[in-house]
């Protein structure tokens, strides 16, 4: 029986291939201008919206690491996709209420940007061993105290924070370019963010930053973690 013409997402993406082999290939190329090697590199295709079909896709390609927005979305996508031993990233704002249910299915919290937050990781009686998870701190680069994110002068106090837990291993600081900004610039300032937090702990050595749009200009500056979606997966479904 013929699939439902109206669930596109059903069938293979014939594109997925040749988008991904392009970014990889930018990645690389990017590598070698900043003199750096492209294994250096963390290649996070986040999926945001796009069916588990397409994940188990991009697995078959060799990724390892997917990103996800949505709580409930990314709960459920690992779930049905647990047999991949992928390695699952949440990249969007998180709620301090499911905090602990995100540690369930997450090895990464990319957007640590509150203390409610990190403070619900803490152990607790009802669970005094909880699973320790890598966290990086979300710095805030706009003016705009309402964008996710701490703001630069409270990122030590974050940090600090994040390791009085004993529960998430912290890994670095991540940050979204403004949009009225040059994002080389902008990630110059997270670089030097970065290197107060390796003041901090010399194992918090890597940023994530770079997205489809400016990913070159973020390994320049030194990104260890690009968080790439539309370029990779096509331009994203109508939110359910």
């Amino acid at each position: 029986m013929a699939g439902d013409p109206r669930l596109p997402s059903s069938s293979p993406d014939d594109g997925l291939e040749a988008r991904l082999a392009s970014v990889r290939s930018s990645i690389a190329d990017a590598a070698r201008l900043a003199g750096r090697s492209p294994d250096e590199l963390t290649l996070v295709v986040v999926t945001k919206y796009h069916p588990a079909a397409l994940v188990r896709e991009l697995a078959a390609l060799g990724v390892t690491d997917v990103g996800e927005n949505r709580h409930q979305e990314a709960q459920a996508k690992a779930a049905e996709l647990a047999d991949l031993g992928l390695t699952w990233h949440f990249v969007g704002q998180l709620q301090s209420k499911k905090a602990r249910q995100a540690r369930r299915y997450a090895h990464v919290v990319q957007s640590l940007d509150r203390e409610s937050v990190v403070d619900a990781f803490a152990p607790t009686e009802a669970e005094p061993a909880p699973p320790v998870i890598d966290g990086f701190v979300q710095v805030n680069l706009t003016d705009d105290p309402g964008r996710g994110g701490v703001q630069p002068d409270a990122v030590e106090a974050m940090a600090e924070r994040v390791l009085a837990t004993g529960t998430i291993r912290l890994r670095g600081v991540m940050a979204v370019a403004p949009l009225d900004e040059e994002p080389r610039a902008a990630f110059a300032r997270l670089r030097a963010i970065s290197s107060r937090v390796v003041s901090l702990d010399p194992g918090a050595t890597d940023i994530s930053a770079g997205m489809s749009g400016d990913h070159a200009e973020a390994i320049l500056e030194g990104a260890t973690h690009l968080r790439i979606g539309t370029a990779i997966t096509g331009n994203r479904p109508v939110a359910p």
